[in-house]
């Protein structure tokens, strides 16, 4: 990758956030949806790391009972479950799979 296109994506972000900055806040103002939408942004990044540290390691893509332990976790949240519950039925998910599969 060459020094132009480098130099090239870091103007497009900060033309990107310069924008949002002043033009974000009038949009927002305009149209409500938008800003109960942006409220949902922290969620959906925190919920993505989590994923993402989940299912990888260094370099290779890892399918184990950590996912599956996720999904019960991700259903349960779904369905407003308290969080002592959640947090429980993920840790048995994930050790009855470790211990039935030997994973």
């Amino acid at each position: 990758m060459s020094w132009w296109v480098i130099v090239a994506l870091a103007a497009g972000v900060a033309a990107q956030r310069l924008i949002g900055m002043f033009a974000g806040t009038a949009l927002l103002a305009k149209v409500p949806v938008f800003g109960r939408l942006a409220g949902l942004i922290p969620a959906a990044v925190v919920g993505a790391v989590i994923v993402q540290l989940t299912i990888t390691t260094k370099t290779s893509l890892v399918i184990d009972e950590r996912l599956a332990g996720l999904a019960v976790a991700g259903v349960l949240v779904w369905r407003r479950a308290p969080m002592v519950v959640t947090i429980v039925a993920a840790a048995t998910t994930t050790a009855l799979l470790r211990a039935a599969f030997g994973w």
